[in-house]
């Protein structure tokens, strides 16, 4: 296949670097996946794939962002370059937030490697930096649409041209996880849809716990910070939004100001859940596993992180997110994971055929990852993506739930002001509310100067 190779550029990215003291897996966007409830189509052994033009020897870098992944996603670059012996793949992965500060300064030296993770938070930064080979023509010649969730799609799209420009391999939603043997021992029933915020805050109360009431909490009800999947979790759920209408100016409705009003309320009025500052210096997502809270909020993909780390020591579910009284029907916070082509990158075409293969049918289930649902739907509705025998037991929620999903705040500069980065933005702000530094009026006033300063730049 002929393409035209867009101009290198030589670029900076505004990027960010720490997520307010607690490791975010992975990023965001939005699009509801085309009706994955449906009938289980089974899964074929991918063709055996020809070998790239004679003889010649190529090397190509693929950088990803989390290192859990790391032994999957190393036996998927075997597969490949079993199939590809002229192809060398350079394989690296690094954490978040380490991961966006490094590839920001290879953009910087032009030396980003050919195929990387790219998130939907930082996608449309990404296009508009020059960052992304536009992949619209090997899409149209290479995909059937009728096999991937192609509604997804829409989120890595240069949102003037339409092209894409980038390729999901998974997505994720937002869910509520919640610790079976706490609800169990409480004599509480599981959470489940429709469940309001007076439920959850019920539950969260009986939950909450002093076992020697020396006034030390031995188990919260809940757990959060200011973090992008724990806050704009409720506020969709409560038909909030946090900015306008065509997303170029932070402007958080009514809504959305009660969702975060009742988040932190949690904290300073119902004790049901801690300050941030209380778990420093532990990972964020490891407070529930390590049940010192039996309810948390955050991606899906930590299913992989909690069987890992609670192992037998508690039975545990995932849920929807509680609705708030706004709220009329289920909205879903979730988005794609996806892999992206550097405009820099010398062999294009090779790295294509890498992007393909490694989000096609040579993905199996076994090779998948955790709580992400393959963009390849035979895998996603074959039996086995629901891994009976494993915990949560209830994993077909995440097919359902992924019918719901609905908008997101992601933009050009969203890592700057939302402060996915440096903490500042309106992460820092929140956190400063939720550790009672602040009060909810000033830091929405606060974020509002800071996050239109950025998003001016990119919408004047």
């Amino acid at each position: 296949m002929k393409l035209i190779k867009p101009a290198i550029l030589l670029l900076i990215i505004v990027m960010l670097a720490a997520c307010g003291g607690a490791a975010a897996p992975e990023e965001p966007a939005p699009a509801a996946p085309e009706e994955p409830a449906v009938e289980e189509p089974a899964v074929e052994e991918p063709a055996a794939e020809e070998a790239p033009a004679a003889e010649e020897e190529i090397t190509l870098r693929y950088f990803m962002w989390d290192p859990s992944f790391e032994e999957k996603e190393q036996q998927m670059v075997d597969k490949f370059t079993a199939a590809y012996p002229n192809v060398t793949v350079e394989f690296e992965t690094l954490g978040t937030p380490e991961y966006w500060t490094k590839l920001s300064a290879l953009a910087a030296a032009d030396d980003l490697p050919c195929v990387y993770n790219a998130s939907a938070g930082f996608v449309d930064q990404f296009i508009s930096d020059g960052l992304l080979y536009n992949i619209q023509d090997y899409v149209n010649a290479d995909i059937d649409g009728d096999d991937y969730f192609t509604g997804l799609f829409d989120v890595v799209r240069d949102k003037n041209s339409g092209d894409m420009h980038a390729f999901p391999f998974a997505f994720v939603e937002t869910v509520l996880f919640y610790n079976k043997d706490a609800f169990d021992e409480a004599g509480l029933d599981y959470p489940s849809e429709g469940w309001s915020w007076d439920d959850f805050l019920a539950a969260a109360q009986a939950l909450t716990k002093d076992d020697n009431g020396d006034g030390l909490i031995a188990q919260y009800g809940f757990w959060h910070y200011g973090r992008y999947a724990h806050v704009e979790s409720w506020v969709y759920q409560n038909d909030g939004r946090i900015l306008n209408d065509n997303k170029t100016r932070f402007e958080p409705d009514a809504n959305a100001v009660e969702a975060m009003a009742f988040l932190d309320s949690l904290i300073h009025e119902h004790a049901v859940a801690p300050e941030p500052k209380e778990m420093e210096g532990i990972r964020q997502q490891d407070v529930f596993p390590l049940g010192m809270a039996a309810m948390w909020v955050d991606g899906a993909w930590n299913i992989n992180g909690n069987r890992e780390n609670i192992g037998d020591a508690f039975n545990w579910g995932i849920a929807p997110v509680p609705r708030g009284p706004q709220a009329t029907v289920d909205t879903a916070y979730g988005w794609p994971d996806s892999m992206a082509i550097a405009s820099s990158c010398e062999n294009p075409d090779v790295a294509w055929e890498f992007i393909n293969f490694m989000t096609g049918p040579a993905r199996t289930i076994d090779l998948s990852f955790g709580g992400k649902i393959p963009i390849y739907k035979p895998v996603a509705l074959d039996e086995q993506f629901l891994e009976k025998g494993q915990q949560p037991d209830n994993k077909e929620f995440l097919l359902e739930w992924g019918n719901n999903t609905g908008p997101t705040t992601f933009t050009p500069g969203w890592g700057e002001w939302r402060g996915y980065v440096d903490g500042a933005g309106l992460e820092g702000q929140l956190n400063d509310v939720f550790n009672g530094v602040s009060d909810l009026d000033t830091a929405i006033g606060n974020a509002n100067e800071y996050a239109n300063s950025v998003l001016e730049r990119f919408f004047p």
